[in-house]
């Protein structure tokens, strides 16, 4: 996975709490064991009809938002199952942040490993960016993970929390077995060590 940078990005608001990973990414479409091609069947109970068609008033599907970056959710994101699919899903589909006030914890630590930021805000500055795009929905929006600071068009800064060991993780686009790794002549040294006999 590619290291996490600093980038700008336009928003695509689906402001619905609880949002479960069902609805990120249908049971039916859990049988790959491969990243490819999810980000087609992102929401696809909400953004297609029966016969397949995308439907076009659904956000994801309207042209204003076609390369957007960030998705600003509602409350509580990602709950319901645990499946490493949902963050494989959104950042198929393109997106590298989740905006919320809260996520699901197995969702928030399967979306760090795959190099997806679930960014939480507090609840006023998450009233905020939503006011803000309601007048402005083409603003761009900056995240910069090494500051810990998403940006808003107006040089207003708003940190957000995200554990050390996970920025560190993202930054250097490694998981944990990569992390570990670079370690690797450290560890061997440690085993081949007299004072392990």
């Amino acid at each position: 996975m590619a290291g996490f940078t600093r980038f700008q990005s336009r928003v695509v608001p689906l402001l619905v709490d609880n949002i479960d990973t069902d609805q990120i990414i249908p049971a039916r479409y859990l049988k790959v064991t491969d990243k490819a091609g999810l980000g087609d069947n992102l929401f696809a109970d909400w953004r297609y009809d029966a016969d397949g068609s995308p439907r076009p008033d659904f956000v994801l599907n309207r042209p204003e938002h076609r390369g957007s970056q960030i998705l600003l959710a509602g409350d509580n994101f990602g709950c319901g199952s645990s499946r490493e699919h949902a963050p494989w899903a959104l950042a198929g589909f393109g997106f590298r942040a989740v905006i919320s006030t809260s996520f699901a914890d197995i969702f928030s630590n399967n979306a760090l490993k795959n190099g997806l930021l679930p960014l939480t805000l507090g609840a006023p500055d998450h009233r905020e960016v939503v006011s803000l795009l309601a007048e402005d929905p083409g603003a761009v929006l900056d995240v910069d993970l090494r500051a810990q600071a998403l940006t808003l068009p107006g040089g207003k800064s708003m940190a957000f929390p995200i554990d050390s060991f996970a920025r560190t993780c993202l930054l250097d686009g490694v998981d944990e077995l990569g992390y570990l790794l670079r370690f690797i002549a450290d560890i061997e040294a440690y085993e081949q060590s007299p004072s392990r006999g």
